[in-house]
């Protein structure tokens, strides 16, 4: 099989890019902004990050026989006697999205491109997992979704990939849309439209407005989309794409499903009807959430020509993620680790999920603050309640100043919660708490470090 290169052409297509020593350019097999990470035959990029500048380990990349290197072009003199090529952009962070964009076109992969307020990331891996049943898949490996992440992704695809399953994040106006533009994928879907990252885009129109650029890229492109018929924004969208596929539970669709019960473990069984054929799936994960991830993996795959065998043969073989809705049974304790990230859908659906496990007596939430809400922060905490309250909780455990404004309700209505300023003050409280015959979910934003209140759970309960 030949190898995906990049040319010394290639690099005259960046925009703002000079060459210095073009005469020594050697056609490079990878690209990369780790110094790190530099095997011979390959280009170094020099990002500036929020933490970590490139310019810094260009001479660390060069020792390890990086065969060229892109810099800001202000920094050319700093490095103007470095005895391999050298690339000036104005911006390397952009210089990086085209050099994607080129490699993407040297790809002959199918792309499918997943973004959502909730639910893309267990989306993305139940359909690499499926689909991995008859074709060559790449996906995206942990949080690499942005506007850096989705380029390094493509550079990790090579000509024997024949799918890349690729997720696409943003918390900014622009950035799905740059990163679509890019990675120019052949399918797109979006998984839902909530409450998320609205200290940045809002509203939910505001969030629909910027995912939906991953579908009016793909199909100006001649792509396909699939459309969540279930969600009312969504669905208001599905006559401006014409080559889409809708797929839902509750509404319509051309890929309908069905919750046809919970079983005795407490897991869903699922019917899906396509094109006159219902085939049924007893899923090996929790949650009605999660039976809608895999309605949407599963209409993808079924329009790409799976049938029942290779689906639930495919998705048995998925694995849940570190940290999102994990469920460990520990001796008479159900502990759910839900602590990756959180915004008013993912909590409901947490939440939700509680009563499911008939057999415990109690069930005990631990909720840190969402985080990049906006304005609307302290009221979609404090709305929180009416999840808890219909889904009959015995105790509410909280840190964070948002999640006073849950508290605050709770005692209102005079039910069992205690709330936290002080993290030592939390960890000895759940240290001394007796959770046995308790379903107990831990969840909140990534910067409330919520996975350490879980691990002080986990030790109590193991005893």
């Amino acid at each position: 099989m030949n190898k995906l290169v990049l040319t010394l052409d290639d690099l005259f297509e960046l925009p703002t890019a000079a060459v210095y020593k073009p005469e020594k350019y050697q056609p490079v097999e990878s690209i990369s902004i780790d110094s790190r990470q530099i095997t011979g035959n390959s280009l170094f990029v020099a990002v500036k990050g929020e933490k970590f500048d490139g310019h810094d380990f260009v001479l660390e990349a060069v020792k390890k026989k990086a065969s060229a290197v892109v810099i800001n072009e202000k920094f050319l003199n700093r490095f103007s006697e470095l005895p391999v090529p050298i690339i000036t952009v104005k911006d390397t962070t952009i210089a990086l999205g085209e050099l994607a964009r080129i490699w993407r076109c040297k790809l002959s992969t199918k792309i499918i491109g997943i973004t959502g307020s909730a639910g893309k990331t267990t989306t993305k891996e139940m359909l690499a997992s499926i689909l991995s049943e008859k074709f060559k898949v790449n996906k995206t490996i942990g949080n690499n979704n942005n506007h850096i992440g989705v380029p390094l992704t493509i550079f990790s695809t090579n000509l024997g990939h024949e799918i890349l399953v690729l997720e696409l994040g943003t918390n900014h106006f622009g950035e799905i849309a740059y990163i679509s533009n890019i990675s120019q994928p052949d399918y797109a879907l979006i998984t839902n439209i909530g409450n998320s990252h609205l200290e940045f885009l809002k509203n939910k129109k505001g969030v629909l407005e910027e995912k939906i650029e991953l579908l009016n890229t793909t199909a100006a492109k001649g792509g396909t989309v699939f459309i969540n018929n279930d969600d009312n924004l969504l669905s208001k969208t599905m006559f401006n794409h014409p080559k889409r596929v809708t797929f839902g539970f509750d509404n319509t669709a051309d890929i309908k499903g069905e919750i046809k019960k919970i079983n005795d473990d407490g897991k869903p069984v699922v019917a899906i009807k396509y094109k006159d054929k219902i085939s049924e799936f007893v899923l090996p994960f929790y949650g009605e959430h999660n039976a809608r991830n895999f309605l949407a993996a599963a209409a993808v795959a079924l329009k790409l020509g799976f049938d029942k065998k290779e689906i639930t043969s495919g998705i048995l073989k998925f694995k849940p993620i570190e940290k999102r809705l994990n469920v460990k049974k520990i001796k008479k304790t159900i502990l759910i680790d839900d602590t990756y990230n959180a915004n008013p859908e993912s909590m409901k659906y947490a939440i939700d999920l509680m009563p499911e496990f008939k057999n415990y007596k109690r069930r005990i939430v631990v909720l840190g603050d969402m985080l990049e809400l906006g304005d609307q922060s302290p009221k979609l905490h404090a709305e929180l309640f009416k999840v808890i309250k219909r889904n009959k909780l015995d105790f509410v455990i909280t840190i964070g100043g948002m999640m006073m404004n849950l508290d605050a309700e709770m005692k209102k209505a005079q039910m069992d919660s205690i709330h936290f300023d002080d993290r030592a003050e939390m960890t000895k409280f759940l240290s001394g708490f007796d959770f046995s015959n308790s379903v107990v979910l831990v969840k909140g934003s990534r910067g409330m470090k919520m996975e350490d209140f879980s691990k002080v759970i986990e030790d109590k309960v193991h005893g």
